[in-house]
């Protein structure tokens, strides 16, 4: 059975006129709102990102998390991604070992390196070593979920000679998952290490990556792991309405404003509504709907790529907090139950 879900950045809301960026205070109160509306609304699980930018709300997803699980009772939580190239992966293993004994066994951690680089001169670390980082540490990370006592040795971080690692979690060990771009390096490393992933489908068709999904199955079977733990997921940009091309029209400028202040650092060319409507297509990689089109495009795929988890990240240039709700319900009392239902079939 797919898992189905929600991811966010925490985008604040910019006013398109004055340019105020809205507190983050605020936007914290609305996210422990709607993430206990997925949670009674039945969802599998929820994500939340990490950035270091003055455009997003949260820095420190463990912490929105754990002030979470105080008000949910079923819903897995999880970072969406953790950056674990600038991080300290004992410290991050501990943090989330203490979330999920809070939280009833509901913790994840899926590791990634980030969309944006200022958390490495944030915590004192070179862009030189981006790659470097990031193998070192995912590796560290798997064995601290795997060894309550460890020695161990790298390039980036003092040595661990016979440290214990405590709290550990009251899960066996905590579900570690890796977010991926589209690199085929990504892909391998993930299969050679038996993790799961989750795929960001968020440009173009989604049928390009299919060779990397293929490729990332192969690489997991090759390196001897059990395909009955095999676990494979995408995340899509995502907002639902009754009326899908009502919650389009409302959706674009709030999507393309976002895209385009990302884009301004990247050189890209500004948004279109062309390439918003294409998103759209059955072929796209948005899924900005009514609940029938959501369902079938879910679907889709799903069979497309074999998926177990399938997560909507919902917040993109920051929808106002009643459509985000709104689109939270229709995912969860609409959307969910069809998907499962065809599931069963």
């Amino acid at each position: 059975m797919i898992e189905l879900g929600i991811g966010m950045f925490g985008d604040l809301q910019i006013d398109a006129q004055t340019g105020k960026i809205q507190p983050t205070d605020e936007r914290l109160g609305e996210i422990l709102e709607e993430i206990k509306l997925m949670d009674e609304t039945g969802l599998d699980f929820f994500g939340m990102g990490q950035h270091h930018r003055p455009d997003y709300a949260v820095a420190s997803p463990e912490i929105l998390l754990t002030a979470a699980a105080a008000l949910t009772k079923n819903i897995k939580l999880g970072s969406a991604v953790s950056v674990v190239s600038s991080a300290d992966p004992v410290k991050l293993f501990i943090d989330f070992a203490t979330l999920d004994l809070l939280s009833g066994g509901r913790a994840e951690i899926m590791a990634g390196r980030g969309s944006f680089i200022e958390s490495f001169p944030l915590f004192g670390y070179d862009l030189k070593d981006y790659d470097a980082l990031f193998d070192e540490k995912l590796e560290l990370l798997v064995k601290l979920n795997e060894q309550k006592t460890i020695s161990w040795e790298g390039k980036f971080r003092p040595p661990l000679k016979d440290q214990q690692i405590l709290p550990r979690p009251k899960q066996e060990q905590l579900p570690l998952w890796v977010a991926v771009g589209g690199t085929p390096n990504s892909v391998v490393r993930a299969g050679r290490l038996g993790l799961p992933v989750m795929f960001a489908i968020i440009g173009g068709t989604t049928s390009r990556f299919k060779p990397l999904i293929d490729f990332y199955k192969q690489s997991y079977e090759e390196h001897g792991h059990q395909m009955e733990d095999y676990q494979v997921g995408v995340h899509m940009h995502a907002l639902f309405g009754d009326d899908g091309q009502k919650v389009a029209d409302n959706y674009f400028p709030l999507y393309a404003a976002q895209m385009d202040r990302v884009g301004a650092s990247r050189g890209w060319p500004k948004y279109t509504r062309e390439q918003f409507d294409f998103g759209r297509s059955r072929q796209g990689h948005l899924l900005v709907s009514d609940p029938r089109e959501a369902v079938e495009k879910i679907l889709e795929v799903q069979e497309m790529f074999g998926l177990t988890r399938f997560s909507a990240h919902m917040d993109v240039g920051a929808s106002n907090h009643q459509m985000m709700m709104k689109s939270i319900e229709i995912f969860g009392s609409k959307i969910a139950p069809e998907v499962r239902k065809h599931q069963k079939k």
